[in-house]
């Protein structure tokens, strides 16, 4: 085992699948000579050339109708936006293209493109270039959502994310970017798969499920409410929205009776809100109080520090959710 960070985890599956499947391409905005705006992709056109590392204008509904043509007929797009934030400016071509063309033809055709960028406050960039976008893809049947934390999540669901034959939205919080964490051998091929949650913690006293940068915030909440109260929290990191495994959160809370769903992204018709209430609709006996979740206020992302700080569901939230939970 090897430690690395995020970015190089993602930046090696990619580089991995282009030398495995030259059907695989890059396109996107500064993704080729600039090397990406947080770095991604950087020294990847050296290595595959300007047709296989493709530089686009600022036009996010032109590059990603590319690419879903592209993927029609039989190549393997991987589009960064810049910013999840701009998915709107091309949302007819990830919706109602992408995402429906399968189901349109009866099976005809596929449409293998991954879509990936990252997401998220913390770094004060404001309402525009701030936003977690999970729930709003999650409304669309036909496109597949991961929200990898970790530097072995994030290059084993790339890798699966790239050999699937239907689109998936990859979600990287910007806040993860240079986090470390265990890597195999740059010679393993390794995925990790769609769909399935992963035990980050083990515990007895509450169920804490959360994806994304908000696990790495709830560990450290966890540890630290073991150290002064003495709670317990088990923790399931979702690692994919879509599709959403629940048998493993109702695994979890039928061990310890409690549950609350963490998320970035807001309260409101969040993934939080999806899974109290399937919790509710296929085992409410398993709960010892009410299911909780918990997301960001109503409100946009300001550019102020401690007012972005105030409104994320970082640690000092989960924190009083659970000590509430518990009393």
């Amino acid at each position: 085992m090897r430690k690395t960070t995020y970015i190089q985890a993602v930046n090696e599956a990619m580089r991995d699948e282009m030398r495995r499947d030259e059907r695989v391409f890059l396109i996107g905005e500064d993704i080729g000579h600039y090397g990406g705006l947080f770095r991604v992709t950087r020294n990847m056109m050296e290595e595959f050339g300007e047709r296989r590392v493709i530089d686009t204008p600022i036009s996010e509904q032109g590059f990603v109708g590319m690419a879903v043509g592209a993927a029609m007929t039989g190549l393997r797009p991987i589009v960064e936006l810049m910013y999840m934030d701009f998915y709107m400016v091309c949302a007819d071509q990830i919706f109602n293209q992408a995402a429906k063309m399968h189901y349109m033809t009866g099976g005809l055709l596929h449409v293998p493109m991954v879509i990936r960028g990252q997401q998220g406050g913390g770094k004060r960039y404001g309402s525009q270039h701030s936003q977690c976008v999970e729930s709003t893809f999650a409304q669309f049947p036909g496109i597949k959502v991961v929200a990898p934390a970790t530097p072995y999540d994030a290059k084993g669901l790339l890798v699966a994310a790239i050999r699937d034959d239907n689109p998936v939205l990859f979600l990287e919080h910007k806040m993860l970017y240079f986090t470390r964490g265990d890597m195999p051998d740059t010679d393993e091929d390794y995925t990790v798969p769609i769909g399935k949650a992963d035990i980050k913690r083990a515990g007895a006293d509450l169920t804490l499920v959360t994806f994304g940068y908000t696990l790495l915030q709830a560990q450290e909440a966890a540890e630290e409410l073991m150290a002064e109260q003495g709670i317990d929290i088990e923790i399931v990191d979702l690692r994919s929205i879509t599709p959403l495994d629940m048998e493993t959160v109702l695994i979890s809370v039928a061990k310890t009776g409690r549950l609350l769903a963490v998320h970035e992204s807001q309260s409101n018709c969040g993934i939080g809100a999806e899974i109290v209430a399937r919790t509710y609709e296929e085992a409410p006996y398993l709960l010892k109080t009410p299911a909780r979740r918990l997301g960001m206020a109503p409100a946009s992302i300001p550019v102020s520090k401690p007012l972005e700080e105030e409104l994320l569901p970082w640690k000092k939230n989960i924190k009083a959710a659970v000590l509430e939970m518990m009393r």
